[in-house]
């Protein structure tokens, strides 16, 4: 294996079990509170960022000093709520990002080294089919379906 393994723990099915019972009572909790966008509608709506917090914050100010400017369509009550909504969720949210990214990182890590092992794996096959060793030739014929059609590629830069 390479001298740079990351990735190398075997994690207990307990500990996963208690991670997905885990997730399933977050979802469980707040799945009567989120909703799910299409992607047009995702595309389509005005976006609040971390530039209009402040004008967002301002206004709600306004609002409760001055509600003689809000248009009677709209709700102070209702805009309380949502602010409310944002603050409660945005925490949780981050704290899932960063558990999402982690997640992935260590996914790509661990399927690199898998994959990398198992090239040298593959590299060491052909060399059996070459020089003849039993049993080399189809395993090498099989595994070489991968890369059928791909041709020589070249080595990134860095790598000899």
């Amino acid at each position: 294996m390479s001298a740079e393994n990351l990735v190398s723990f075997d994690i207990p099915e307990e500990d996963i079990k208690k991670v997905q019972d885990a997730l399933k009572i977050v979802t469980d909790i707040l799945r009567k509170y989120l909703i799910a966008l299409s992607p047009d509608q995702r595309r389509m709506m005005l976006k609040m960022g971390d530039g209009s917090e402040p004008f967002v914050i301002k206004v709600l100010d306004y609002v409760k000093s001055n509600p003689q400017f809000l248009p009677a369509v709209l709700s102070a009550e209702e805009m309380d709520k949502d602010w409310k909504a944002i603050n409660q969720l945005v925490p949780i949210l981050r704290i899932i990002d960063q558990l999402a990214s982690n997640l992935s990182d260590t996914i790509m890590e661990a399927g690199s080294e898998l994959y990398k092992a198992c090239l040298g794996y593959y590299k060491g096959v052909e060399i059996g089919a070459v020089m003849n060793y039993p049993d080399a030739k189809p395993i090498s014929e099989d595994l070489g379906k991968r890369f059928v059609g791909q041709g020589r590629r070249r080595k990134p830069p860095g790598d000899s």
